[in-house]
Formats: structure tokens, C-alpha cells, sequence
């Protein structure tokens, strides 16, 4: 038996809406990755991005456990000196909430040329429209 190696003819992608109201953070960022990479189907490839686009709404009213509300905090840094930047949780989820979300799944996809065209196929709005109604999104249900 040869064992099997899907083509790009071989990948259907779909698209799926998704309310991130009331939901956990890394817990919702790690199941919207793993549908991004394709790895819910039987003909899954490493080396391939076969996974579906995602369209996530009400973003800014995600939900974080224990005190990282408060504590947690995300950083740049322009490369000059004194150029390093802080923005804690509670301050990003007030300016750019879209960015929160971003975040946490590009932390789990790979770090390559790959994970950025995966990244691509994930749209993020704060609120409850999107741009994407011709696409015809179906409603995805996440497990927890």
C-alpha cells in the first residue's frame, strides 16, 4: 500500500465563523490554530497548508483566567536603546483587541514561512459584523 500525499488540487478549504464572547483566551487560540493548520483532516500533510479560513467576532469580549488581566503583558522592541515597549492585557484589549487574539495563535503555529500564510486565512473583528458574509461562513462550535 503507498501511503498517501495530498496535492494543492487535493485541498478544499472552507470557511467557518466563530463568536469569541465569553471565551477563554488560550483555550480558544489553540483550537482556532489547530483549524487553521489543517490538522482536524484525515489529509493532513506538515509540510502543507491545507486548513480552513476563520472568521472570529466579538474579539473584545474574550475572557482571561486568574489575575493575567492585570498582570500579563506584551512587549516590542524598535531596536534602538531605551526602545523597549510594554502594553499589559487589560490596555491592548481597550485599543486593539483584534491584535489580542492575533497573538496568542501566531504563538502556536510554526514559526516559518508556512505559519504566516496560515496567519493570513484568520480575520479578526471587535465587533458582531464582518466583510465576509459572501463566503458564506458556517457556524463553528468549539468543544470548550
Amino acid at each position: 500500500m503507498k501511503t498517501f500525499t495530498p496535492t494543492p488540487k487535493d485541498i478544499k478549504r472552507e470557511w467557518f465563523q466563530l463568536d469569541a464572547q465569553d471565551k477563554i483566551l488560550g483555550r480558544l487560540a489553540s483550537q482556532i490554530a489547530h483549524r487553521l493548520r489543517g490538522k482536524h483532516k484525515p489529509e493532513f500533510a506538515t509540510h502543507m497548508d491545507n486548513g480552513d479560513f476563520i472568521v472570529v467576532v466579538n474579539c473584545e469580549k474574550i475572557k482571561v483566567t486568574g489575575t493575567k488581566m492585570a498582570d500579563k503583558s506584551y512587549y516590542r522592541y524598535s531596536g534602538y536603546v531605551g526602545g523597549l515597549r510594554e502594553t499589559k492585557l487589560h490596555k491592548m484589549l481597550e485599543t486593539k483587541p483584534e491584535e489580542v487574539l492575533r497573538q496568542a495563535v501566531r504563538g502556536m503555529l510554526p514559526k516559518n514561512s508556512l505559519g504566516k500564510a496560515m496567519l493570513k486565512k484568520l480575520k479578526i473583528y471587535a465587533g458582531n459584523e464582518h466583510p465576509h458574509t459572501a463566503q458564506n461562513p458556517k457556524e463553528l462550535v468549539l468543544p470548550y
